[in-house]
């Protein structure tokens, strides 16, 4: 038996019917020479994904990762634990679907949306895979979630990484849950990231040095603030009014839930925002958030609910530390950051979300990197009370309108599973009360995927937020 951590016990604490906390993914492959065609031998690529199937459900072995189930008992004083499942039946945790005909993508995200929107059964491990046969052109996806409290979502995509190979030849390669148990990463209990009790704790050992370094904080804002001073007042002004929490406006995304969800998912060549990039001089993650905020300003103008006020965004930053940094050598924290929604031309608007990232990575830069991982436990904290009190969401300013997250991917490729090329990995991250939008994006093979999950109800027509990101990313490549 082992304690659940702090911070994966605040998973398990959070989550209701309107509120499931699971992280997901969906891959998209192509069938390898030999499976059949669709159109003219149906049969083949069916007998084919079958086959993968049978051989995923008769692994004869389980990473311990994925055989323990939480347990909360009277006996051990209402706290939660962990205790291995050694009756695991690989059956109900790995299903095989197929797609009604002619199999788009409109019925492949349909489908993902309802899986990602049920909850994961706590009397079992918390983990599902579906793999799901039948998508037109030759191709067939896998589905999995994750429960949060077990893997986050930036170490379950290098564990779905490990079952990947280079080899388009190699055959018998296991699923996720079958990894020898040298593979893949732990979680913040298991040696991962200290949690968020041992951050504060870590702070109360030593305030002297905390104190210090929030002189360097106001230190490094000033410096900052002087290097800003040739933009614009109206610049400025917006800097200092969207770039701290609870300074956004209310939006359609910044109200209650309900447990079901919508699924949507595209990729873009990374050429074309390096373009955007060059034309600019800004960084591709400030492309992909223009991007981003382009898209959110039309798709609030279609709908008639664009506020005066900007929106801003919630970004996770990697920030390279030394090899005294917690948790490893790079350093997770978080910004918040103008999207610059209320600017209609996207050149002024690309320009002041450069400075608002700008202004929030000289910040970060002069913090330590304990002080660092503070900030980022802080910036999603942030967003709780909404999300556990109830009659809150929507009724008080929002910490930030959205959660806008981009997690560097596999650097080889093409890569395969099974002999099936592997054409596309999308994010299905967690939305929360208060929070009913998550844009999340990873890189492959030269293109950006994106993976867009809402609240069914309150982000209604999601699938037309790819259109409008396609439109603003136009839009950026015709700047001059």
């Amino acid at each position: 038996m082992t304690v659940v951590g702090p911070l994966d016990a605040m998973f398990l604490l959070g989550e209701s019917r309107e509120q499931p906390m699971h992280v997901g993914g969906l891959m998209l492959f192509e069938l390898p020479e030999g499976a059949g065609r669709d159109d003219v031998f149906p049969e083949r690529s069916r007998d084919y994904v079958s086959r993968l199937y049978q051989e995923m459900v008769a692994a004869q072995s389980v990473h311990p990762l994925f055989a323990r189930r939480v347990r909360n008992r009277a006996r051990e004083l209402g706290y939660w634990s962990w205790e291995q499942d050694d009756e695991i039946d690989l059956e109900y945790h790995v299903r095989l679907s197929a797609l009604p005909r002619p199999g788009r993508y409109r019925e492949l995200f349909e489908l993902t949306s309802r899986l990602h929107g049920t909850l994961l059964d706590r009397r079992r491990p918390l983990w599902e895979m579906h793999l799901i046969e039948g998508v037109e052109g030759r191709r067939f996806a896998l589905y999995s979630k994750i429960h949060h409290s077990m893997i986050d979502g930036v170490t379950a995509l290098r564990w779905m990484q490990d079952t990947l190979t280079t080899d388009p030849n190699r055959t018998s390669m296991p699923a996720t849950y079958a990894l020898p148990s040298d593979g893949g990463g732990g979680t913040g209990s298991d040696g991962g990231p200290p949690s968020a009790a041992q951050l504060f704790a870590a702070v109360g050992r030593a305030p002297g040095r905390t104190l210090a370094g929030a002189a360097q904080v106001a230190g490094g804002a000033g410096r900052v603030l002087a290097d800003l001073a040739g933009l614009t007042p109206v610049v400025v002004r917006s800097l200092v009014q969207s770039t701290a929490p609870f300074q956004a406006p209310r939006t359609m995304f910044n109200r209650p839930i309900t447990g079901a969800r919508r699924f949507a998912a595209q990729s873009w060549p990374i050429e074309r925002l390096e373009k955007v990039r060059a034309i600019t001089g800004a960084t591709l993650n400030d492309v992909l958030l223009a991007m981003c905020s382009g898209a959110l300003r039309n798709y609030l103008l279609e709908l008639n609910a664009l506020p005066d006020m900007a929106l801003t965004a919630m970004v996770p930053v990697s920030l390279r530390g030394t090899s005294d940094a917690p948790g490893g050598g790079n350093s997770l924290s978080t910004l918040i950051t103008d999207l610059a929604t209320d600017e209609a031309d996207p050149e002024l608007r690309i320009r002041r979300i450069m400075a608002s990232t700008s202004y929030g990575k000289g910040v970060l830069s002069g913090l330590t990197p304990l002080q660092n991982l503070i900030i980022g436990a802080l910036g999603f904290g942030v967003a709780g009370p909404a999300a556990v009190v109830p009659g809150v969401a929507g009724r008080t300013t929002p910490p930030y309108n959205v959660v806008i997250s981009n997690v560097p991917g596999p650097a080889e490729s093409p890569l395969y599973w099974n002999r099936s090329r592997l054409l596309g990995m999308y994010p299905a991250s967690i939305v929360l009360n208060g929070q009913a939008l998550n844009i999340s994006v990873t890189s492959y093979d030269q293109h950006l995927h994106f993976g867009l999950i809402g609240c069914r109800r309150t982000v209604p027509h999601l699938q037309r937020l790819l259109v409008h990101l396609e439109t603003s990313l136009t839009d950026l490549e015709n700047l001059h």
